[in-house]
């Protein structure tokens, strides 16, 4: 089985920072970039340029920043949790929003973690590789478990 990584990411430094950090820490799963949560939301719902994409072969693990064009993050998630093909997809919330509010409603529309973005570059690293081997490895998901 495949298992891919969507990052969802409007910043490039950060998105070439979690790039190298995947490298770094020997994740090479694939990832697809999404610049905004409107191609996340096509690309995870085969709609515009993603139409023909398969719709069974879902990411292993979201990496969701909050502040997002077109659409946001939290939206992303609203929407996700709200669709029952995607409802039990693994979300994680990668921010520099450091906001309390931000963190209460990404728990309660479903998120599975929230993680702010270290600032430091050896933590961010640290952070990354950690979330690889648990979620890319030792995490079970219902389509590894045949359910």
């Amino acid at each position: 089985m495949k298992r891919t990584i969507l990052l969802v990411e409007d910043n490039p430094d950060d998105v070439d920072l979690t790039l190298r950090a995947l490298k770094k820490n020997k994740i090479a799963n694939e990832v697809f970039i999404a610049r905004d949560g409107q191609e996340a939301l096509d690309y995870l719902f085969c709609r515009g340029d993603h139409e023909r994409r398969d719709p069974t072969l879902l990411p292993t693990i979201t990496l969701l920043d909050i502040k997002l064009p077109k659409v946001d993050g939290l939206e992303v998630l609203r929407r996700v949790r709200a669709e029952p093909r995607t409802r039990l997809l693994p979300v994680v919330m990668l921010t520099s929003s450091k906001e309390e509010r931000d963190v209460l409603e990404g728990y309660s529309l479903g998120a599975n973690s929230y993680i702010q973005k270290p600032v430091d570059f050896a933590q961010f690293m640290d952070a990354v590789g950690q979330l690889g081997l648990y979620w890319l490895v030792l995490n079970v998901t219902p389509e590894t478990t045949g359910a």
